[in-house]
């Protein structure tokens, strides 16, 4: 179950492009990437289109958190790996081609294997570790 409030949620659901960042082992934040995100449900969904193999999907995969940056607020975050069977992808692929309809060319690669099999679902850093 997402621990996002409605207001959060819904900014960041709605952003067009959100920024992702991960620490280096001495703290210091790497470059952010720009990369889509959807609300599908109460949850929040990340893909790479290039796959488990982008730098950006390694980095967060590799420590399973990460931060994001929606608008002017910055997020620290969980992830949460789906896999492939996961009945959320159906609607997680609906809502990729719903929000993002406008640029025709770049959503079949959000909706091809390679990305499906790279899809992360996102929490506030704290259901984490409270969870463990």
């Amino acid at each position: 179950m997402s621990n996002w409030s409605e207001v959060e949620y819904l900014s960041i659901a709605s952003a067009v492009e959100i920024e992702i960042t991960t620490r280096r082992t001495d703290g210091t934040l790497r470059p952010w990437v720009p990369i889509w995100v959807i609300g599908a449900g109460d949850e929040l969904y990340i893909r790479s289109w290039r796959g488990r193999s982008a730098a950006w999907f390694r980095h967060v995969s590799a420590h399973s958190e990460a931060r994001i940056r929606a608008g002017s607020a910055e997020y620290d975050i969980a992830v949460i790996d789906v896999p492939r069977d996961d009945a959320a992808h159906p609607l997680i692929n609906q809502e990729y081609q719903r929000k993002y309809a406008r640029y025709p060319t770049h959503v079949p690669p959000m909706l091809a294997e390679t990305a499906v099999t790279a899809t992360l679902r996102l929490l506030l850093a704290q259901e984490r570790h409270d969870s463990q």
